[in-house]
């Protein structure tokens, strides 16, 4: 190596410009709107072009399309159900999280820490509170929002796999909120999922009238899978904790995304069509319309026609406007939830204990309406049933295949007759047939040394299937359309629920006996 190469080789490294100092100094003040410009590439949305790009490049582009009609976003279209579900939802993951910080999954634990929640943690009362009452109101929006699903035929044109993903959303959100229900570990859980055990144990009243539970129990299998025991215990309580903070909320969520993906795929909000044009328009005498525009579509059509653009006529961008109803909507969820989290406790009674038993133990309320018919028969009442409701539902847009316009409320005023005729009808039937069991009891009062397997399949509850069932062939007949006679058994079951429920919740007391208020009850 020659002197000069050597002298290079020890030569001290180029100092960096004192631009790039510079520059790097000029980067960190304009931090903030580089990352800004990362996330919104297309700037501020100053023109409809701009605006559908700023949906089209990110993730809305699987909820919503670049532009929304203006229909879908009226209140009475959706009533902002199904978001507001969703916004439940992000609620109780997001308390849930918080409280699974401090909750113990023992039965020697779990009653205590969730009074330290509630009286030692800061706002730990709150976000408890704020958690029950979010699981509530999410249980009720799904079933109003398959019933606005439903009485909109939403669940046509190539929506029918959508209706079916929502009912699997339905009984996870009902097996979310039953899970999460024993958590406390109080007396209410307690004897609240030892019902929900015993109705899973149900399908041994049909084995043992047949003589088969040795060999073929069932029912056993069923309460065993459940609770890990033959009773409700720590088996039981780690099973419920990982399906309500890790299993059931990971299936609800990739349901949820699908499900929402579905709704963007498969054509948007189910709205009415509007009615096209059927004649061109008026043309000028230069024959242009109004002398401004021409109409012809060379290379495509013959003649003219003033249809063309109709496609984007009473639409907006989805972005700001649609994306300003969805959070004005999950405000208004969520400021009713904090609201109700503020003002209402969620309930803590004594420690679960397995030798006092409550009386009357109900379920949740969600689960009375059952609850009264499992007091007729616990297998019909608590497994059949439920069965057949739940695959009807799931089956309605198979068997429901006449060709009609979506997103009409009761599709028109026929429907509207039949459902208001059906609920009528429910009304009457189902306070008259529990007034007759209150007043002269069923077949066991009667003939005490009944078979049972006469108590099973003829009881109140499939009595009420039976009848409802009828009642839609009926319309079917009347009407000549499947679509009416879907309308008056979906209306029938939903009104029996709600009568249900409200029988079961107010007059129902100690030993399942009917009192007209709970102050009647007989005191201790």
């Amino acid at each position: 190596m020659s002197a000069e190469e050597t002298a290079k080789v020890h030569e001290e490294p180029p100092r960096p410009a004192r631009g790039a100092i510079s520059a790097y100094f000029h980067n960190l003040i304009d931090l903030p709107w580089n990352v800004r410009d990362s996330i919104i590439r297309h700037g501020a949305p100053t023109s409809d072009r701009a605006k559908s790009q700023a949906v089209n490049q990110n993730f809305f582009l699987h909820i919503l399309s670049a532009r929304i009609h203006i229909t879908s976003l009226k209140f009475w279209t959706t009533m902002g159900l199904g978001v507001i579900s969703l916004m439940l939802f992000l609620l109780l993951v997001i308390t849930g999280v918080l409280l699974m910080v401090y909750y113990k999954p023992s039965i020697n634990q779990a009653y205590d820490s969730i009074k330290d929640i509630v009286f030692v943690v800061p706002t730990g009362r709150f976000m408890r509170n704020i958690h029950r009452w979010a699981a509530h109101g999410m249980v009720a929006c799904v079933i109003l929002h398959m019933a606005r699903v439903f009485y909109t035929s939403a669940y046509k044109r190539g929506r029918e796999f959508n209706w079916v993903m929502g009912m699997v959303l339905f009984v996870i959100t009902l097996g979310l909120s039953f899970t999460g229900y024993l958590l406390p570990w109080d007396q209410l859980a307690y004897w609240a999922i030892t019902i929900g055990a015993n109705i899973a144990q149900s399908p041994r009243e049909l084995t043992d009238a047949l003589g088969v539970t040795a060999i073929f129990d069932v029912g056993g299998f069923q309460k065993e899978l459940l609770l890990g025991a033959h009773y409700v215990g720590q088996e039981a309580l780690i099973r419920f904790y990982v399906l309500h903070v890790m299993v059931l909320p990971l299936a609800a969520a990739l349901i949820i995304g699908a499900h929402f993906w579905r709704i963007r795929k498969d054509g948007g909000l189910a709205r009415p069509e509007e009615p096209v044009p059927s004649h061109p328009p008026a043309l000028g005498p230069s024959g242009k319309d109004g002398g401004t525009k021409t109409w012809g579509l060379m290379a495509v059509v013959k003649g003219k026609t003033g249809n063309v653009g109709d496609e984007m006529a009473n639409t907006i961008p989805a972005y700001p406007g649609a994306l300003f109803a969805l959070a004005a909507v999950a405000m208004a969820a969520t400021a009713a939830m904090l609201m109700l989290g503020y003002y209402f406790d969620a309930p803590l009674t004594e420690i679960a204990n397995p030798a006092v038993p409550e009386n009357p133990a109900k379920a949740p309320w969600y689960f009375l309406g059952l609850q009264e018919m499992v007091s007729y028969s616990a297998f019909m009442g608590g497994v059949g049933i439920p069965a057949i409701v739940v695959l009807g539902l799931a089956l309605i847009p198979y068997l429901d295949r006449e060709e009609e316009e979506p997103g009409i409320w009761f599709s028109g005023p026929r429907g509207r007759k039949v459902a208001l005729a059906s609920a009528v009808f429910t009304t009457v039937f189902t306070i008259g047939l529990l007034a007759f069991t209150v007043k002269f009891g069923w077949l066991r009062n009667w003939y005490p040394d009944i078979d049972q397997i006469m108590i099973t399949f003829f009881n109140p509850g499939t009595l009420i299937v039976a009848v409802f069932a009828l009642w839609s062939i009926v319309s079917v007949k009347l009407t000549n359309s499947t679509r009416m006679g879907a309308i008056a058994l979906f209306t029938c079951f939903f009104v029996a629920f709600i009568i249900l429920t409200y029988f079961a919740l107010v007059h129902r007391g100690p030993n399942w006996d009917f009192y007209w208020l709970p102050s009647q009850w007989p005191t201790h």
